[in-house]
């Protein structure tokens, strides 16, 4: 994320120049760097494998769990984790079929 009012001015006038490569952003709460200049395409596919990711813990947790070598509130937090990842992962599916669907609906 960008930290100061500065910063927020350089990689403006970086971007306006066409500098978009060296700008680099950090997304809050997960280490990973962004491209600015990353396709649509390529921010989807990280999506799916940061869902799968989660999903994959989520089930390494239930079996530790299931073995005893979890602790409860490590195993509800991934469930959950998986959880509100799937209702996104729906949410994000349902959507991109309804604009399907409009734009099947349009009359040419």
């Amino acid at each position: 994320m960008v930290s100061s009012f500065n910063d927020a001015i350089s990689a403006y006038r970086n971007a306006a120049a066409g500098k978009t490569d060296t700008v680099a952003e950090r997304v809050t709460g997960t280490g990973n760097t962004v491209d600015p200049g990353e396709s649509f395409a390529d921010m989807v596919r990280g999506a799916a494998y940061d869902a799968r990711d989660t999903m994959v813990n989520s089930e390494q947790m239930t079996q530790k769990a299931i073995t005893g070598d979890a602790e409860l509130h490590e195993v509800v937090t991934a469930v959950s984790a998986a959880e509100v990842t799937l209702r996104t992962v729906v949410g994000v599916r349902d959507k991109a079929v309804e604009a399907y669907q409009s734009i099947l609906n349009m009359p040419v």
